[in-house]
């Protein structure tokens, strides 16, 4: 008699030191950073790659806050897991932390597929600040780690047409307004765990997409980044992207990340009408592949390199014994193109992972014998007719809420009045939500210190528009016009709700808009224990040449702020700049460890080498991503 099929939707904790995220604070007014050099230097560009290049970079991350309110001191934590399992596979989702895959289990080896990070440790990679490595991470919005990677998504359960249980979570993505629904389940026998992606512009008008699925897994001397390509877009991190021949370059074989000592972007320029995958597989052949419908094109290989910052980047992120490499999949080409999506329109793609099992001598022979046995072994695993029949799979309707995301949905439904996406319980409204609802109803924002959550649109600034005598409305006013890309009118509002009020928030966004420490210094003043004003005003002190002024104002800080780390690399900064290098010294000797150190940030070892030129960077100070 044939055994049952195990087909299975279950909620678990799991088990894990963490140092979790929490909340966001202040929202983010600056300009993102540019994370790579001017597309002119990238003369291989065709017309789309160009055009795709240029467009889409948002003027600010608003109405997003900053995500810094974490530190490195790790405790044993149960975190909510949505686990789905079959006669073959284990897959555990993390739908507070972003949806996040954190583990994908070949059960009947028991092998991990996925990096599984020991620890669970925030650090400041995304776009909001906190990130952390492990699993599969959904990536929607705009270049970078996506608003939500930390954040809560709704999940519920639902059951395809044939009986298998649906893992679906979705959450409204509020800088671009987008609607996202990750639809995830493992049929029967399944060898592979399907995830289908549903994006929806339920404006009018065109919006930039950006997509990445971010995939961890182990990194090892034998094992081998595979892709159906032959040329790849190279990114070194010294400043330029450059159409390359994969996998040699320079002598060293790159599908082997440990031959390499920098970090690096490989993008695959997989040719036209050629399926898409990625896979990352052992000494014996065998390891994690990613495939999916067209839509998805684009494969990039990551690593942090095996020199002394990427080390210390790896230890960082996983702890001392734990190394990952990426391997990814996305709308684009590579990671600095935006996509222009039309009004009105969803798009849909669906994505498979599981253990691809190939002939280990082609998988470590040439190029085109390795790519060959892995496309080969691809399709006794899962065919692109696998794929596509996915794609369509109706599901029902959902039957049980398993966790909640935020209330935005909800208020978008509310000034709606329509789902932007239909099927998704969108929830409640939320105390986030509650000034803004009011809004909607009696035309009037209530006054609140701290202010309301940020928002942005046209229909909420056709609301604010008419709230000339209230510093609040301005406030929020200010920064709807700031997202829009109108600093002066921005401008404008702010100086207005400073003649009514003068408050620290309306000065801290004056002051970040136009680079004025003055008024940085003096929002800090109104609030003397903010963390944020205080750091926000040291920062700007030195960015704008004034290192004594930094340094009288630390002196007055009390003790818990003047003891975080990057009030003390503030510190050290301000003191080498006057000349008071045994001050600096002192920090660094005391031993130095910024909680929120930013990925490609040299401001350690560029301290350290001010103060003490004539000796090596320690390993705990080194975290350069370029070869040194």
């Amino acid at each position: 008699m044939a055994s049952r099929e195990v087909m299975e939707l279950r909620l678990e904790t799991v088990r894990v030191p963490a140092a979790l995220p929490g909340a966001g604070t202040l929202p983010m007014v600056h300009r993102p950073a540019p994370v790579s050099a001017p597309p002119t230097e990238i003369a291989e560009a065709d017309p789309e790659m160009a055009a795709q290049l240029v467009y889409g970079k948002p003027p600010t991350l608003l109405p997003y806050t900053r995500q810094d309110g974490y530190d490195r001191r790790r405790t044993l934590r149960e975190i909510p897991s949505v686990v789905l399992e079959n006669d073959v596979l284990t897959a555990t989702f993390l739908p507070g932390l972003g949806g996040r895959l954190w583990s994908l289990v070949h059960r009947p080896s028991g092998r991990e597929l996925l990096h599984r990070n020991p620890i669970l440790q925030p650090a400041n990679l995304a776009l909001r600040d906190a990130w952390f490595a492990g699993g599969v991470e959904w990536n929607l919005g705009t270049t970078g780690h996506w608003p939500l990677t930390c954040e809560p998504l709704h999940a519920v359960r639902m059951t395809a047409q044939d009986g298998t249980p649906v893992l679906r979570m979705y959450e409204y993505e509020r800088q671009r307004r987008l609607t996202l629904v990750i639809d995830a389940w493992l049929p029967g026998r399944s060898p592979v765990l399907y995830v289908r992606v549903r994006i929806r512009n339920a404006c009018e008008e065109e919006t930039p997409v950006y997509w990445w699925s971010n995939i961890a897994v182990p990194e090892a001397p034998d094992v081998r980044v595979l892709a159906p390509a032959d040329d790849a877009f190279y990114f070194g991190y010294e400043g330029s992207l450059r159409r390359v021949g994969f996998p040699l370059l320079d002598g060293v074989d790159r599908s082997y990340t440990t031959r390499v000592k920098g970090s690096a972007d490989y993008f695959f320029d997989i040719p036209d009408g050629r399926r898409p995958w990625i896979a990352a597989l052992d000494g014996e052949g065998r390891g994690l592949v990613q495939a999916s419908t067209a839509r998805l094109r684009g494969r990039k290989l990551f690593h942090w390199g095996t020199g002394a910052g990427g080390d210390r980047w790896q230890e960082w992120l996983s702890g001392p014994d734990a190394r990952y490499l990426e391997i990814q999949a996305g709308l684009a080409r590579t990671q600095l193109e935006h996509l222009p999506m039309p009004g009105r329109t969803t798009w849909q793609w669906t994505e498979a992972y599981g253990l691809l099992e190939a002939d280990p001598e082609r998988v470590h022979g040439t190029w085109e014998q390795a790519r060959t046995a892995a496309a080969e072994a691809l399709e006794r695993l899962v065919t692109l007719d696998d794929l596509e029949r996915a794609s369509q799979a109706a599901v029902g309707h959902p039957e049980r809420a398993l966790a909640h995301g935020s209330g935005w949905l909800a208020l978008e439904v509310a000034a709606r009045a329509e789902l932007p996406d239909p099927g998704l319980p969108p929830g409640e409204v939320g105390d986030e939500q509650r000034p803004w609802l009011e809004l909607l109803s009696s035309g009037t924002l209530p006054a609140s210190e701290p202010p309301a959550a940020a928002i942005v649109g046209q229909a909420w600034r056709g609301l604010l528009e008419g709230h000339a005598e209230d510093w609040h409305a301005l406030y929020h006013l200010g920064l709807v016009r700031l997202a829009d890309d109108e600093p002066d009118a921005a401008r404008s509002a702010w100086k207005r709700s400073l003649e009514l009020r003068r408050t620290p928030w309306v000065l801290r966004a004056l002051g970040q808009v136009d680079g004025d420490a003055d008024l940085l210094v003096e929002a800090y003043a109104l609030l003397p224990e903010s963390r944020p004003f205080a750091v926000e005003a040291l920062t700007m002190l030195l960015g704008t040449d004034r290192p004594g002024d930094a340094l009288a104002l630390i002196d007055g800080l009390g003790e818990p702020l003047r003891a975080l780390g990057r009030v003390r690399l503030l510190e050290a900064r301000a003191a080498v700049a006057t000349g008071d290098l045994p001050r600096a010294r002192a920090i660094l000797d005391a031993g130095l460890e910024v909680d929120n150190l930013k990925e490609g940030e040299v401001s350690l070892d560029a301290l350290w080498e001010a103060v003490y030129p004539d000796r090596p960077v320690p390993s705990d100070y080194d975290f350069r991503m370029f070869s040194a």
